[in-house]
């Protein structure tokens, strides 16, 4: 069995780092939602000025989590946002990140071989498994992505596009895994 995982965490990985790389860079489903930020410079002067230190900051900021009913209507009012800040740039694409990615999708990959050798017996050919892997790309989608849009705002059109991403990736990958698995 642990051969199998590991050779399907590999084969299932590569398949989902090649499906990312065909919904981010060639289609235009990894950039549904996304708006460049009309009339940056100021803003980014203005971020460069304030925060010397990268990181996720939520907004307005509470100082913990305490609402206090000044913190409450300053939300209510707006602008309310999150913001992922690096003060210093980096190279794009960079070889390390895309090893990092590979890797996660590996060790992704290698969570849904196990789940699906371990449910094997109750899959009955070809389809059910490569159902069951699928169907586990809803998992990050609802957990996640829905979770950053009711309590985040993340745009809707956003949230969508990216469940649809995961499930289409898990799709890819049980094609995969289900062939792999169904050899003797």
């Amino acid at each position: 069995m642990t051969k199998k995982v590991l050779l399907g965490s590999v084969l299932g990985g590569l398949a989902l780092f090649v499906w990312g790389f065909i919904s981010h860079m060639l289609l235009p489903l990894g950039e549904v939602g996304i708006k460049v930020m009309p009339n940056e410079e100021p803003v980014m002067a203005a971020m460069s000025e304030s925060l010397s230190e990268p990181g996720f900051y939520f907004f307005p900021g509470a100082g913990g989590h305490e609402m206090t009913q000044e913190w409450t209507e300053k939300y209510r009012q707006g602008p309310i946002g999150v913001l992922i800040y690096h003060p210093t740039g980096r190279e794009p694409l960079s070889p390390g990140q895309l090893l990092f990615e590979l890797l996660f999708n590996i060790l992704a990959a290698g969570v849904a071989t196990f789940l699906l050798v371990s449910a094997s017996d109750s899959l009955d050919g070809y389809g059910p498994k490569v159902l069951f892997v699928t169907l586990l790309g809803l998992l990050p989608g609802f957990d996640v992505d829905a979770g950053y849009w009711n309590w985040y705002g993340f745009p809707g059109d956003y949230t969508v596009a990216v469940m649809a991403d995961h499930l289409i990736g898990w799709l890819v990958a049980g094609l995969v895994l289900a062939f792999f698995l169904q050899r003797k």
